[in-house]
């Protein structure tokens, strides 16, 4: 049996213990302003984002192909024979595209390296990257954690309501979601991610407050009597995110509960007021 090493990237949005416990690889990608750019998470904070990105809106870029296989030769250096990359939804950002490309270079430092489209962001990806920590801790092969992982992608689900879709259309990230002469109405459109990996209207409330109950209702509903890993992420908005757990937890069985703010980079293309609800069987 060979020694698996876990990579992702800087949107999984994992606390810090959760990395630590499976052992997680986290690249950054980064936050680019006209005159400087940030590793996300590591040189730039979400309120550093927020603070400006009504004056700036920064752009977001990769991350670096050069620190990547830096890393990847170090995992060499300390005995992993494979790589187990799993990342940002590839209809989302081109992270994925990327490390697929260095298949070859990573042969060539003579490791194998495993690429999976988690189809997902935040904990959506968080809770993949977890799952596939829990299998590799039960010393499967490679090839059944890939197969698993595939399979338990399909119970990860995401739901999010924004304040406005301004930072989404500029970041060009708008996917199928329609919303121009709804948001004159204040109808707010509940965005999910589809099988391709994309955003996508799945429900419409108008305002806020209504949004937020529909976005429990769901949740609710598709949970059902299931046991789940659930968590509710937000973007410079902790109270309203704090009331959606507690209500959410009222209503269904939790086995473990993550509440935190999303990261620069997605802070970037979402702007403030995000709140998400992500939810997997335990």
């Amino acid at each position: 049996m060979g020694r698996i090493a876990l990579l992702t990237d800087s949107t999984c949005d994992l606390p810090a213990e959760i990395v630590e416990r499976y052992n997680v690889n986290v690249i950054p990608l980064r936050v680019v302003y006209k005159d400087r750019e940030y590793w996300d998470g590591v040189e730039i904070t979400p309120e550093e984002v927020y603070q400006t990105i009504a004056q700036e809106t920064p752009k977001t870029s990769l991350p670096s192909s050069g620190h990547t296989l830096e890393l990847i030769d170090r995992l060499k250096t300390e005995g992993y024979t494979d790589v187990l990359a799993i990342h940002i939804s590839g209809g989302l950002s081109g992270t994925l595209s990327m490390m697929e490309s260095l298949k070859e270079k990573v042969a060539q430092l003579g490791l194998s390296l495993h690429v999976v489209d988690s189809k997902a962001l935040s904990l959506g990806l968080g809770f993949l990257v977890m799952k596939a920590g829990e299998l590799i801790k039960q010393n499967l092969s490679i090839s059944e954690i890939v197969d698993r992982v595939n399979v338990f992608r399909k119970e990860i689900k995401v739901f999010f309501v924004l304040k406005t879709l301004e930072y989404l259309k500029k970041g060009g990230r708008i996917g199928l979601v329609e919303g121009t002469v709804g948001e004159l109405l204040d109808i707010k459109p509940i965005i999910s991610i589809n099988h391709e990996g994309i955003y996508y209207t799945t429900a419409k409330a108008r305002g806020r407050k209504r949004s937020l109950n529909k976005v429990a209702e769901i949740v609710k509903n598709l949970i059902g009597d299931k046991k789940v890993r659930l968590a509710v992420m937000h973007g410079a908005a902790p109270k309203e995110a704090q009331e959606l757990l507690a209500r959410i937890r009222n209503q269904v069985n939790t086995a473990d509960v993550f509440m935190g703010q999303i990261g620069p980079v997605m802070g970037v293309h979402t702007g403030p007021g995000l709140i998400g609800v992500c939810f997997c069987p335990k």
